[in-house]
């Protein structure tokens, strides 16, 4: 059995994991942005194959996507770890999802990083995954696939640095204006309800990580971060993200 676990709150590392695992076939999902599913109840063999795709945030693993890949056992099961990135860089993430993996009982025998238009400031590496980002992925989930029926599980070296990079989140929280609607679609989309299903026009900042899936859920477009706090991001990581970058396979 082949599953694909995703945490992909703007929707861009799922693009880039689906067009990975094209050529894999049939797959089911696990939903890591959920808050409603009991992962430990995944059970997994040593001929089932995990692809298990995060965005970077600053250079590491998203903390939630940590809490729960942890109550998987892999059991033995080949992963593969993609990371997703806006082109400033992913630091130490593939490591760390190495270590995590083994941790769970997963042999790596792949890993992914995958270009992703930013979620805060979308005009960095915009549109990407594109249509060449997506036919090349789908070029090393060919790779990957041919390994793993191979039976082949040797190890793979990642980049990265121990101790990992310190990532306190980002101060900045998304917030609706007065134009909200309040029809709760961010509420329940949430990864980790930040939005009262009551009062979906505020959210609690300290539960809020910022993964923006409210801004892309957000049927009114009405929640966003502050037009000046997006300015400064923006000009922050304007010289950080500059240039390009490529997908890069390790096997």
């Amino acid at each position: 059995m082949i599953y694909l676990c995703i945490f992909s709150p703007a929707g861009h590392t799922a693009t880039a994991a689906e067009a990975v695992a094209e050529p894999f076939g049939t797959w089911e999902m696990i939903d890591l942005s959920r808050r409603d599913t009991d992962f430990s109840k995944y059970t997994f063999t040593k001929e089932d194959l995990l692809l298990w795709a995060v965005p970077s945030y600053g250079g590491r693993v998203p903390a939630i996507a940590v809490e729960r890949m942890r109550q998987l056992n892999g059991a033995g099961a080949k992963a593969v770890a993609l990371v997703s990135y806006g082109r400033r860089a992913y630091d130490d993430t593939l490591l760390e999802m190495k270590e995590i993996l083994a941790a769970c009982g997963f042999v790596m025998i792949a890993a992914v990083a995958a270009l992703a238009e930013h979620t805060i400031v979308p005009a960095i590496a915009a549109g990407r995954p594109d249509a060449a980002d997506c036919t090349e992925l789908a070029a090393f989930g060919k790779k990957i696939m041919e390994k793993y029926q191979s039976g082949n599980d040797s190890a793979v070296d990642v980049p990265g640095n121990m101790p990992y990079r310190i990532y306190n989140g980002v101060p900045a929280k998304p917030e609706a204006s007065g134009a909200c609607i309040r029809c709760g679609a961010c509420s329940a989309a949430c990864p980790v309800g930040a939005i009262p299903v009551d009062k979906p026009e505020t959210t609690d900042l300290a539960q809020c990580i910022t993964c923006m899936r409210c801004v892309y859920r957000c049927p009114a477009r009405v929640r966003n971060l502050k037009a000046e706090v997006l300015a400064a991001v923006e000009e922050r990581l304007a010289p950080l993200c500059a240039g390009d970058r490529v997908n890069e396979l390790f096997i």
